[in-house]
């Protein structure tokens, strides 16, 4: 199951899908068996532009297809798929485990807490060797999926606090391979990726000033014409669309979870009028931003 040319490998949105991001919410889980056993417990070599997936295998076994690598793991296994990643997996029937996928504003997040020693930062998998190991990953991930399946007061805060023990805990096999478990995989990275990376960092911190991408391409100390080459080569989106993306993921996230206004959003987005916001949300979800809190209120 080796992985295609990095030019060739496809963009999946979120773990063979590709439509936009399903959730205002900056975290997805789900057991592997509800999405693997419809494709047939095989998931194709593909890569992601701006998610991170920590995938833990509590019973069962997986092919991984890492970076161009194969690797076989067994049970007691968590696997991290950074962004641009390029990651395929063949599950076994029988298998048994979750996989959290991190949205990159809540990734970014973790990396500052966390420094160099994140683990989100780099490809490789974990063989643990000690029961108690596997132990205090599955608990967290086990907290994890059942708060983000019943949703209740406190939920995002509760959430952002077991991610964050779940990466201290990842985190700490990295910076401790010999005493705690063996870590795989580096990941492998270009100029054209450290680009892409600099690219959205600009993104995530400017994004509410809506800069110009010719703005962006020069800080990064490239064209804006090159800059895009990269962004459709490596994210298979204009650098434009990663832009409006990360506008769209804020409005969604302050539609649902704050109080202000249709107004008072359009202008911490950076939007000159809310009518021009309207229409930019209406563009990119087929819903006005009042009609999408209406929704996202009916469903809590």
């Amino acid at each position: 199951m080796a992985a295609s040319p990095a030019t060739s490998v496809p963009i999946f949105k979120l773990y063979g899908e590709t439509q936009h991001w399903p959730t205002p919410d900056l975290l997805h889980c789900e057991s592997i068996p509800e999405r693997s056993q419809l494709h047939n417990w095989r998931i194709r070599p593909h890569r992601h532009a701006d998610l991170v997936h920590i995938l833990f295998i509590s019973q069962g076994s997986v092919e991984l297809a890492l970076e161009g690598a194969n690797h076989q793991l067994q049970h007691s296994s968590a696997i991290i798929v950074p962004a641009m990643a390029i990651h395929g997996f063949h599950f076994s029937p029988d298998v048994q485990g979750h996989i959290i996928t991190l949205a990159k504003p809540l990734a970014d997040h973790l990396h500052e807490l966390m420094g160099e020693s994140s683990a989100l930062k780099k490809a490789g998998f974990f063989r643990f060797n000690l029961p108690h190991q596997s132990e205090r990953i599955a608990t967290l991930v086990t907290q994890i999926d059942q708060e983000y399946r019943q949703p209740a007061p406190g939920r995002n805060q509760l959430l952002e606090a077991l991610v964050q023990a779940l990466v201290v805990e990842l985190s700490r096999l990295t910076t401790y391979p010999d005493r705690v478990a063996k870590r795989h995989g580096p990941r492998q990275s270009d100029k054209g990726r450290q680009h892409l990376e600099n690219f959205q960092a600009l993104i995530e911190e400017h994004y509410r000033e809506q800069p110009s991408i010719e703005q962006l391409a020069e800080r990064i100390g490239v064209s804006s014409a090159h800059l895009n080459m990269l962004c459709r080569q490596l994210a298979e989106r204009s650098a434009l669309q990663l832009l409006h993306e990360r506008l769209l993921l804020e409005a969604k996230r302050q539609l649902t979870y704050t109080n202000m206004t249709i107004s008072q959003v359009s202008d911490n987005l950076g939007f000159s009028e809310p009518a021009y916001f309207t229409r930019f949300f209406k563009r990119n979800t087929t819903l006005s931003p009042r009609d999408f809190r209406l929704r996202q209120h009916a469903q809590s």
